[in-house]
C-alpha cells in the first residue's frame, strides 16, 4: 500500500510520469495521513478546496507555522502565501496573539455568557470605523452573511436579494447559488440541497454590468431587499472593481429603497483598518466581517447603524443567536492582532512590501513573453494565466488556463513556496514575509514560471 501512496502524492501527471525538473518533496506522511482522513471525512478534508482536486498531489497536512513559513507533516517547509485564506495578516504564530490567548485560556475556554473581551474587541473596531456603529459577534464569515441577509429582509420588509456570478459569501442556502470558491474549483454552479425556493428568491447577476442590475430593480420594484457584493471580489480570482460601478450600486439602492450589503469577510482590516467601504469611500448599509477579527481563531461579525441594529434580537424582531458567539479566545486574538494593525504606518508598509513583490513578478513574466498577469489590492494578489489587462467578471476568467496553474502550483510547492491549492484562489503577503523570504520566494516564482511555459 505504501508504495501506491508514493506514487499518488509524488506530484506525478495522469500517467504516473514524474513532471517538472525540481526534484519532488516527500509527502509520505502526508498521503499516509490523507488516506486515514478518507476513512472519517467526505473527501478526506473538512473544506473541500482543501482536497487538492484542482492541483497534483495529494493534500498536504500541515503541522505547524511560524512568521512567514508552514512545516508540513513530512519536515517540509514552506514560504506561506495562503496565510490560512488570509487572517494571518500578522503571519503564523504571532508572540503577541500567543501571549493573550495563553492568558485567556488559563481562564477557561467558553462561558456561554459575556464578557469583558467582547467589550475590548467591540470598542477596538467601532471606534476606529466610520462605517457602523454597532455590531454583533458570530462565530464564523457564513455565519455573519446570513445573519445580515436576514437583517436587511427584515428591516426592509422585502424578500428577493441581489447577488453576483463570482461572489462567495459563505455557503448558506440563499446565497449559494452560482457562488465562486469551492464551487468553482469543482466546476459546479450551484449546490444539491438548495431548495429551489430558496434560490428563487436570489437575483445572480454579472458583475460591471449596470443595465443588468437597473433592469433587475425594474423588474422587481419594491422585492429587493438588499444588494451584497464582495467588498472586492476575492474568492473566484481577484475581480477589482471601478469605482463608479461600486458608487453606482450604492446610488441605485438606495434609490429604491434597498440596502447595500459590503461582505468583507476577506477585505476588511486587509485593505486597510476600514477595509473596501474606506477604500471606495462608500457607506454600506450593512458590512459582514471575519477572517482577521479573530487572529486566526473562527469568528465573524456584523455591522450597521444604531437604528439598522436594533432590528436584532433582543431589542427587535430580528432573531439571531449563538452559543458560542463571542468566545473569548478568538476575542483575545482579534485584541492582539488588531491592536498591532492600528500601528502607524502599518498597512502602508504592508501594502508597499506587495506592490514591491508583484511588480517585480509582472516584470521578470511581461520581458520573458508569458502570458500570465498578476491583480493585486492592497496586500491580495492573484496569478492569472491570461494576456487580458484586467478581469473583472468571472466569466473572462478561461477555465483553460487552470492546467497552467496546476503546474505552477507543483513546482512551487517543490521549491518550498505554499499556494492556495486552486487557481480560482488568492494570495497574501503578511507583516511577517521580510524582504529575504521575499526574494527566495521571487526566485522560486520565476523558476516554476519557467517551468510552466517551458514548452
Amino acid at each position: 500500500m505504501l508504495d501506491a501512496l508514493k506514487k499518488a502524492f509524488a506530484g506525478n501527471d495522469e500517467n504516473g510520469n514524474i513532471a517538472g525538473k525540481k526534484g519532488e518533496i516527500p509527502r509520505e506522511k502526508s498521503a499516509e495521513l490523507y488516506e486515514k482522513a478518507k476513512q472519517y471525512f467526505p473527501g478526506g478534508v473538512n473544506s473541500p478546496v482543501r482536497a487538492f482536486k484542482s492541483v497534483y498531489g495529494t493534500p498536504l497536512f500541515i503541522e505547524r507555522g511560524d512568521g512567514c513559513f508552514l512545516w508540513d507533516a513530512d519536515g517540509n517547509q514552506f514560504i506561506d502565501f495562503c496565510c490560512s485564506w488570509g487572517p494571518l495578516i500578522l503571519g503564523h504564530n504571532h508572540p503577541k496573539i500567543r501571549e493573550k490567548v495563553t492568558k485567556t485560556l488559563e481562564k477557561g475556554l467558553s462561558f456561554g455568557a459575556p464578557t469583558a473581551l467582547e467589550n475590548e474587541l467591540a470598542e477596538l473596531i467601532l471606534k476606529h470605523n466610520r462605517y457602523i456603529e454597532k455590531l454583533r459577534f458570530v462565530s464564523s464569515g457564513t455565519e455573519a452573511v446570513m445573519s445580515a441577509i436576514r437583517l436587511a429582509r427584515g428591516y426592509t420588509g422585502r424578500d428577493k436579494i441581489i447577488k453576483f456570478d463570482g461572489c462567495y459569501h459563505g455557503h448558506s442556502d440563499s446565497l449559494l447559488v452560482k457562488a465562486g470558491s469551492g464551487l468553482v474549483t469543482f466546476g459546479e454552479t450551484s449546490s444539491a440541497g438548495v431548495p429551489k425556493a430558496f434560490a428563487d428568491e436570489t437575483l445572480v447577476l454579472p458583475l460591471a454590468d449596470r443595465q443588468a442590475v437597473e433592469t433587475a430593480f425594474s423588474e422587481f420594484t419594491d422585492q429587493i431587499a438588499a444588494v451584497i457584493i464582495e467588498g472586492i471580489p476575492a474568492n473566484n480570482g481577484l475581480l477589482i472593481q471601478e469605482p463608479d460601478y461600486i458608487h453606482f450600486l450604492r446610488d441605485i439602492t438606495r434609490k429604491n429603497g434597498s440596502l447595500l450589503i459590503f461582505d468583507e469577510v476577506i477585505t476588511g482590516f486587509r485593505l486597510g483598518f476600514e477595509g473596501a467601504a474606506a477604500y471606495y469611500d462608500v457607506h454600506p448599509d450593512i458590512i459582514t466581517y471575519g477572517k482577521i477579527i479573530g487572529g486566526g481563531m473562527p469568528v465573524g461579525a456584523y455591522g450597521a447603524s444604531a437604528e439598522l441594529m436594533g432590528c436584532i434580537s433582543p431589542d427587535g424582531g430580528v432573531y439571531q443567536a449563538g452559543t458560542l458567539s463571542g468566545n473569548p479566545v478568538a476575542m483575545a486574538a482579534g485584541i492582539a492582532q488588531l491592536s498591532e494593525l492600528r500601528s502607524s504606518g502599518f498597512y502602508k508598509g504592508l501594502n508597499q512590501k506587495t506592490e514591491e513583490f508583484v511588480a517585480a513578478i509582472q516584470r521578470y513574466a511581461s520581458a520573458k513573453n508569458y502570458k500570465v498577469k498578476l491583480f493585486s489590492v492592497g496586500s491580495i494578489f492573484w496569478f492569472a494565466f491570461t494576456s487580458q489587462p484586467t478581469i473583472r467578471k468571472a466569466d473572462d476568467i478561461d477555465p483553460a488556463s487552470m492546467e497552467l496553474y496546476k503546474t505552477f502550483h507543483r513546482e512551487l510547492l517543490n521549491r518550498g513556496v505554499y499556494l492556495g491549492p486552486s487557481g480560482y484562489e488568492v494570495g497574501f503577503v503578511s507583516a511577517a514575509h521580510d524582504k529575504t523570504q521575499l526574494e527566495k520566494a521571487k526566485r522560486a516564482i520565476f523558476e516554476s514560471l519557467d517551468e510552466v511555459f517551458r514548452h
